[in-house]
């Protein structure tokens, strides 16, 4: 355990001095929530204009996927693993670059990487073959992932188990949805 530690600590000090000042205050927007509102407006936009009415189902099952892949990370996995963020670790201090503050306490593991990763493969699931375009959450979900080891916030391991997290929580999701949407039309063809 003491060798993956020590190789996650290296790896994260060498991405996070890779740093060019004209990157920061994008790195620092692309990690922000309220940039991403209208993109989000729009992934919802697609998933109405495809389903129409089965939509709502499955804009139910989007805030379910965020909050299981949120609640599970911070509210269970920090508190109970109690990782300090990098930027919040003394050994680190003159040597890490850290832009825009540190965040809570704890990082292990990282909420935008679950949260993200949750969102890519939750509508992978309901609307990847119907909307091409949402194969691409993927590398979106990355980038936004990356954006919190370049900023000093998240060590990789952080990143890689919500990243596992996220995607768990999208198929789980995602296996809910299906059974409710089977349970509503076997009624219906009952009735």
């Amino acid at each position: 355990m003491e060798t993956i530690q020590k190789l996650d600590e290296d790896l994260f000090i060498f991405l996070n001095q890779l740093n060019a000042e004209w990157l920061d205050p994008i790195m620092l927007a692309l990690t922000g929530r309220w940039i991403w509102i209208p993109f989000y407006m729009m992934l919802l936009y697609f998933l109405i204009k495809v389903f129409k009415k089965e939509s709502i189902g499955y804009i139910l099952g989007v805030a379910l996927v965020i909050i299981l892949a949120d609640q599970f990370t911070s509210g269970f996995m920090k508190p109970f693993f109690e990782r300090l963020r990098p930027c919040h670790d003394p050994r680190w201090e003159d040597l890490i670059f850290n832009y825009a503050g540190c965040g809570g306490k704890f990082g292990f593991a990282s909420s935008h990487a679950a949260n993200t990763f949750a969102l890519a493969a939750y509508l992978n699931l309901v609307a990847g073959n119907k909307i091409p375009g949402y194969k691409w959450l993927f590398l979106w979900a990355g980038i936004v992932s990356y954006t919190r080891i370049y900023l000093g916030v998240h060590y990789p391991m952080d990143i890689l188990i919500g990243a596992v997290v996220g995607l768990a929580s999208g198929w789980i999701v995602w296996m809910i949805v299906i059974y409710f949407k089977t349970s509503f039309t076997d009624k219906q063809s009952a009735q």
